[in-house]
């Protein structure tokens, strides 16, 4: 049976039945490094840690896309986006919050900081890390996203690495 508007019977409309779905946070950073191998992380000055230069990806905008609008916004780079590296399952904030999902994108090289324009409306500063430095800079979950990033580089697979928090 159907309604006036065509409905089935006992069935939501596509529109209702797709907003109502779980939602997740899209972020994406990139894995840059200098010819030395170290990792260049940049400092938010609205965190404590730092991170991969990146951010949160817009309403229906893909990963990679994202990675590199906010590595040209973040730090001035206009970077080929390689590979997928590593994707990073986590919900920081609680079980009532929205999950965020985050993809690691190949940056390549760039010689110690050649051309890095910081934004300074949200940056502080940038650095090159070597990877055994990382955990002194990063936020847990970075640290683990940073590695399997670096794993993946060196083996050519991307890495899922969920973030369980308890």
């Amino acid at each position: 049976m159907t309604d006036s508007a065509g409905a089935r019977e006992g069935f939501i409309d596509h529109d209702t039945w797709f907003a109502a779905l779980p939602s997740v946070v899209v972020a994406a950073g990139a894995l840059i490094t200098d010819p030395a191998g170290r990792i260049l992380l940049v400092k938010p000055n609205y965190r404590d840690h730092w991170t991969l230069p990146g951010g949160i990806c817009e309403h229906g905008e893909p990963p990679h896309a994202g990675c590199a609008r906010e590595v040209a916004e973040e730090i001035g780079l206009s970077l080929h986006v390689g590979v997928l590296l590593a994707i990073d399952w986590s919900q920081p904030y609680g079980e009532d919050s929205r999950p965020i999902m985050h993809f690691v994108f190949d940056g390549g090289t760039i010689r110690d900081g050649d051309g890095i324009v910081l934004q300074q409306e949200e940056l502080d500063a940038f650095r090159f890390v070597p990877a055994a430095e990382v955990a002194g800079h990063l936020a847990p979950f970075g640290v683990r996203r940073v590695r399997a990033a670096l794993a993946a580089r060196a083996s050519g697979a991307a890495v899922y690495q969920p973030t369980w928090v308890s």
